[in-house]
């Protein structure tokens, strides 16, 4: 897959809502591949920087993060498995990633940030190898193994209960004689490098399948039905966390980590307890440099807010706790060559120069193709087709071309194209934009065609049946020209079911799904639409807003031609800004565009939406917090107002409930008091906290 690697500082709304739908896609079949079925395509540095160029693109546009996004999805969804289902009482989390020193530091100070911490309060944190196998929660009751499963999707596993009773490190009994009545260990199934060349080549000898790593024969050996098979593989244990507890056994992270080795369970005897930057580093550094020498496979070190109440207050965002970071080992580089540059061509009009390569081997994957996201980019590398140059998979972007080799060498320079490829309309760029776009607009068949698909892709209105080649097929039949068309194929059964490939059973189901979708929910139709800078999160915030598309309509317009109140009214719901406001008016002043919008409510009818919240005292309520909290970070307080259901708004406008207000409290306060609007302290809301649970 093509990857556009644009600093996300100089991505628009739109590309970037583009490429995250893309990486989302990319994630979950690499997820699928690695988790389900123990075959991955690429190496897993090549995986985790997938996901950071996803996690890049998510925290410079917050308000695009999809429901599907790889940062919410831990481990993978159970489907087709020989093994029954367990649902874990404790979700189990993923962790979010570092690569650099700079970005522990940066972790570290929101920490502080987040506990309101003052430069001279101590931060312990521990520090332990991140080994590389497979997640597994063991449930005790009163100190008897009674089920294992793996960490699946995080709220679903397989239970591999039989399978680990043959792993000698986990004890059918905890080594106590007060054992609590309810403790779920957690930890790592792992294969030792040893271990693992001999499996394979018992395997080889065999004629049975190869391990790609040592992770995989641990997945694969630990997910079997046979549990006997299990047992003839030497799978190692290596206990960290906890997940359900009826009573906890210590204060701090260290403290509980030991009980488990006094219960019983192998735990890491590399793991530290640090408090300053330059301590983590410097014990990152010294696991780096024995990591080779290492009897099992490691590719990072993870970091843990040692106080367990501060973790508790830290909690979680998306998939991955505050309180915890793996700071991945760097990846590796490879030179190649350049063999041509071909032209994508969007769904938003965009050029993207793609880099076609000599096939080279990556950390583990084989490269072929690079994106060169922009003619800046191949003007700062002065790359041409015929270059030597340097790929790296891993770190910053995935795959990354990082320098040419033959700048010097004399030859042509490569001339970006002055035209679409697609439709042969002028490709321009805007004012203060490096990216070229095709101007063909609803005429590019690119920009048509991916429009289309986009519409009907899982998080827009996901309709089974209707896919991308489905879609090609029937706009070069002359069957779709706009999302309305798509309601309209009812009226074509016989023309369909009369192509290639089609049946009566098939073409029923797609028109099937079309009409389910004829009542749609209207933050995924307002997505689906493609309207620049409203991406799948934004569209669910305006909805939750606004309610009713031909609301959303009457306030852009309105804010298009000079109503302040109507511009506010949007701007002043948390994360749409400005361009959102600029994006909508300009989408309804195009007549074209009003054409679709009309033609495609007059074949769905989305009912108003609403927005399921949970029961307490702020439930469905805007909240705005102003002036200084003392108790707690502003991060925090948003944090306490989303899991109650609320929304934390960033400004205070004839929709806002609530105003918390702390000391130092301006001109929040006063518009407040303008308008009427209840005001109440941190006590009071710290109060309305506790009474919810």
């Amino acid at each position: 897959m093509g990857i556009d690697q644009t600093a996300p500082v100089d991505m628009t709304e739109a590309e970037a809502a583009n490429e995250l739908m893309r990486l989302a896609r990319e994630i979950a079949r690499h997820n699928r591949l690695y988790h389900a079925k123990d075959d991955p395509e690429i190496s897993d540095q090549a995986f985790d920087a997938l996901v950071r160029r996803n996690a890049e693109i998510e925290e410079a546009f917050p308000h695009l993060v999809r429901e599907d996004s790889p940062s919410k999805a831990v481990g993978h969804e159970i489907a087709a498995s020989p093994l029954s289902k367990v649902s874990h009482e404790v979700r189990m989390m993923s962790l979010d990633n570092a690569f650099s020193e700079e970005e522990v530091g940066d972790w570290l100070a929101r920490v502080r940030r987040f506990l309101s911490l003052g430069p001279e309060e101590q931060l312990g944190i521990t520090a332990e190898p991140k080994i590389d196998g497979l997640s597994c929660s063991l449930r005790y009751e009163n100190g008897v193994l009674v089920r294992a499963a793996t960490r699946g999707d995080g709220q679903v596993g397989e239970d591999v209960t039989a399978n680990v009773r043959h792993i000698a490190d986990i004890p059918e009994r905890l080594a106590t004689d007060a054992p609590p009545e309810v403790f779920e260990v957690r930890g790592e199934v792992y294969m030792e490098k040893s271990a693992f060349a001999a499996l394979n080549e018992a395997q080889e000898a065999a004629g049975g399948k190869l391990f790609a790593n040592p992770r995989n024969a641990a997945a694969g050996s630990l997910r079997q039905k046979d549990a006997s098979v299990t047992a003839q593989r030497p799978l190692r244990f290596w206990g960290y966390a906890w997940g359900a507890v009826s009573e906890m056994p210590g204060e701090t992270q260290m403290d509980v980590v030991r009980k488990l080795g006094e219960w019983g369970f192998p735990i890491s005897p590399l793991m530290k307890r640090c408090e300053t930057l330059d301590e983590l580093i410097g014990h990152y550094n010294a696991i780096g440099n024995a990591r080779a020498e290492l009897p099992y496979e490691i590719d990072g070190v993870v970091y843990k807010v040692d106080r367990l109440d501060w973790q508790q207050r830290l909690g979680f965002v998306a998939k991955a706790p505050r309180w915890a970071l793996a700071h991945k080992f760097p990846a590796e580089r490879a030179e190649t060559v350049l063999e041509a540059i071909d032209i994508q061509v969007g769904r938003t009009g965009k050029l993207t120069p793609v880099g076609r390569l000599a096939p080279v081997l990556v950390g583990g994957v084989t490269v072929t193709n690079v994106t060169l996201h922009n003619r800046d980019e191949i003007a700062r590398l002065g790359v041409r087709p015929g270059d030597k140059v340097v790929v790296q998979r891993a770190g910053d972007v995935i795959p990354q071309l990082v320098d040419n080799l033959t700048r010097d060498v004399a030859r042509e320079p490569y001339i970006f194209p002055d035209h679409c490829p697609e439709c042969d309309s002028e490709a321009v760029s805007e004012e203060d934009e490096v990216d070229v776009r095709c101007t063909g607009g609803l005429i590019c068949p690119a920009q048509r065609t991916e429009r289309l698909k986009h519409f009907v892709s899982r998080k827009a209105l996901d309709i089974d049946g209707l896919g991308e080649k489905t879609i090609d097929q029937f706009f070069a039949l002359g069957w779709l020209e706009s999302p309305a068309d798509i309601f309209r194929l009812k009226d074509r059964r016989d023309a369909i079911l009369a192509l290639e490939g089609w049946q009566d059973k098939s073409v029923d189901n797609l028109l099937a799904s079309i009409e389910a979708r004829r009542e749609p929910d209207a933050a995924r139709l307002l997505f689906g639409l493609g309207i620049r800078h409203v991406g799948e999160v934004t569209a669910r915030d305006l909805m939750k807003n606004f309610h009713e598309l031909p609301a959303l309509r009457i306030s852009a317009e309105r804010a298009r031609d000079g109503d302040d109140d109507a511009a506010q009214e949007i701007t002043s719901i948390d994360g749409v800004g400005p361009t959102v406001v600029e994006a909508l008016g300009d989408f309804f002043h195009e007549d074209h565009n009003v054409a679709v919008w009309e033609d495609l409510l007059s074949e769905v009818s989305p009912p108003p939406y609403v927005v399921e919240t949970r029961d307490s005292a702020v439930a469905g309520k805007t909240v705005v917090f102003t002036g200084k909290l003392e108790t707690m970070s502003r991060d925090e307080a948003k944090a306490q107002a989303e899991r109650l259901g609320a929304k934390a708004a960033g400004s205070v406008s004839a929709k806002t409930d609530l105003v918390v207000a702390g000391p130092g409290a301006g001109s929040k306060l006063k518009k407040a008091a303008e308008l009427g609007i209840d005001v109440i302290d941190e006590a009071a809301w710290a109060e309305i906290v506790a009474a919810a649970g």
